[in-house]
C-alpha cells in the first residue's frame, strides 16, 4: 500500500468517526462540535484576523525562546563534553531542573515577569535548553578519536576545532535534540498561552472555552496538531539525512 494512502487513512477514520458521532447527537452538540462548525470557526477566526494574530504572537515566542534555548544547550552540551569539571560541578543542578516538568515553572515565572512575553519565551527556552544540552553531550562524547587526532595534529585552534570538526561531526546527534526540544517547547509554549496570555494560539482556545465557544477551541486543538507534526516532520527529514551522511 502507498505510504500517502497509509499516511491519511487514520486522519480520515478519525474524522468520519468524529462526525458520525457529532451527528448521532450522543453529545450535546455545544460541547462536540460538527467538523463543518469547526471549518466555519476556522474561515471566521482568519477573516476577523483573530486567528493571524495568535499565530504571529505564538510563532514569535516560539522563535525566540527556541533560539535562545538552542544555542545555550549547544554551548552547555558541547563545554560539558569537552570539559568533565563543568559536568561534575554542573550535573545535580542540571539534573533537578531538568525533571521538572516545564509547566511547572510558570507560577515561578509569572510572580518574576509577569503574563508578558519573558516568562513565555523563558518557557521555551526551558523546554529547549535540556533535550538540545543531552543530545550534545552524546553527539561530542561519541565522535571517533581519529577525528581529534586529526585536529590536534594539524594544531588547529580550539575555535577551529570546534567550527571545523567537533560541530559538524557531532550535528546528527544534535538535530536530533532540536527535534525533541522542539516537540516540547511547542507543546510547553499553547500550555502556558492557556494559563497567562493575552494573545496567542492557547489564549485565543482558552477565551474560546470562556465564550463555550467550542468550534474555537477544536481550532486550535488542530493547529497546534498541524503545526507540531509539520515541525516535526522537517526535522525528521534533515535528521534522516544526517544519519545517513554520518553512516556513510
Amino acid at each position: 500500500m502507498p505510504k500517502v494512502v497509509t499516511a491519511i487513512a487514520s486522519p480520515l477514520m478519525v474524522l468520519a468517526l468524529w462526525w458520525a458521532t457529532a451527528a448521532s447527537g450522543v453529545f450535546p452538540s455545544q460541547i462536540l462540535v460538527s467538523p463543518e462548525r469547526v471549518v466555519s470557526a476556522l474561515v471566521e477566526t482568519w477573516q476577523l484576523g483573530e486567528l493571524s494574530t495568535a499565530l504571529g504572537a505564538t510563532f514569535y515566542r516560539l522563535a525566540v525562546g527556541f533560539g535562545a534555548g538552542t544555542l545555550l544547550g549547544l554551548a552547555y552540551g558541547v563545554a560539558a563534553a569537552l570539559f568533565r569539571p563543568i559536568e561534575d560541578y554542573t550535573l545535580p543542578f542540571f539534573t533537578v531542573i531538568r525533571t521538572v516538568p516545564t509547566i511547572a515553572f510558570v507560577p515561578v515565572l509569572i510572580l518574576f515577569f509577569g503574563i508578558g512575553e519573558t516568562f513565555k519565551i523563558l518557557i521555551v527556552a526551558k523546554a529547549t535548553f535540556f533535550p538540545i544540552a543531552l543530545a550534545a553531550v552524546e553527539g561530542v562524547r561519541g565522535i571517533p578519536q581519529r577525528y581529534k587526532d586529526v585536529a590536534q595534529a594539524w594544531r588547529l585552534p580550539l575555535p577551529d576545532t570546534l567550527r571545523k570538526v567537533i560541530i559538524p561531526a557531532a550535528l546528527p546527534d544534535v538535530v536530533t535534540g532540536v527535534r525533541l526540544g522542539l516537540g516540547r517547547s511547542w507543546g510547553a509554549l499553547v500550555a502556558a498561552e492557556l494559563i497567562a496570555s493575552e494573545v496567542g494560539l492557547g489564549q485565543m482556545m482558552e477565551l474560546g472555552r470562556q465564550m463555550f465557544r467550542m468550534d474555537v477551541v477544536f481550532v486550535g486543538v488542530a493547529i497546534t496538531g498541524l503545526v507540531g507534526f509539520g515541525l516535526d516532520r522537517v526535522l525528521r527529514s534533515a535528521e534522516t539525512r544526517l544519519s545517513r551522511w554520518k553512516a556513510g
